[in-house]
């Protein structure tokens, strides 16, 4: 699998540092767990943070810490042998969120073959599953915000740029587009927001608050 579209360094130390939004969380770590070159990025970040960490001050810490955490490691004992799960479409990460691969999604449809899964996530962003059929365009829409699509099966096509599996595509408010999946295959996404997106035409408009887009 060769991966073309990465994530940017800011999404990357934002995600290192802990101050993303769940949904984007999401997103960056399923990304990271099929992207080799994103996942070193990623751990030279950490480093990094974790150098600044050395050089700060230690902070005070209660009598016998030490001691409860090492007894609460023997207490736990040893962990079960769990059976790695089946390979399936979702990365690691997200089957763990979701708990389970396809078969556990809850599907919505929005008109045309299009489906949706809204995930679960705080407030902040939202998460969702797309599933689109193969050839299907999505109505022309703009950003409010940041919008980040993972591929997860499939490819789409965005002006004159290409998608597949592993890819990701980095949308702000100065993105118009109409993203349309390959001819050959439904395509599968996993795709964060933290605004509404604008549509261009008025059905996706009136559609909008119904399917929270």
């Amino acid at each position: 699998m060769t991966i073309r579209h990465h994530l940017s360094d800011e999404l990357l130390l934002a995600y290192a540092a802990g101050t993303l939004p769940e949904a984007f969380d999401l997103v960056v770590a399923t990304h990271v767990s099929l992207c080799d070159e994103c996942r070193a990025r990623l751990g030279a970040l950490e480093a990094v943070g974790g150098a600044v960490l050395d050089d700060t001050p230690a902070a005070p810490v209660a009598d016998g810490s030490l001691e409860a955490t090492l007894r609460m490691i023997r207490d736990r004992g040893k962990d079960p042998i769990v059976a790695r799960p089946p390979a399936g479409v979702f990365p690691a990460p997200l089957r763990a969120y979701v708990g389970g691969d396809l078969e556990a999604v809850r599907w919505r449809p929005l008109g045309g073959g299009v489906k949706q899964a809204i995930l679960p996530a705080a407030r902040g962003a939202t998460v969702r599953l797309m599933h689109i059929p193969a050839g299907v365009a999505m109505p022309d829409h703009g950003h409010r915000g940041l919008e980040l699509t993972q591929v997860l099966q499939g490819a789409f096509f965005d002006k004159d740029d290409e998608f597949y599996r592993g890819d990701i595509e980095i949308a702000t408010e100065e993105t118009q587009h109409t993203p349309r999946a390959g001819a050959d295959q439904h395509c599968l996404c996993l795709t964060a927001t933290d605004a509404p997106l604008r549509f261009s035409t008025m059905l996706p408009r009136l559609a909008q608050p119904f399917f929270r887009i």
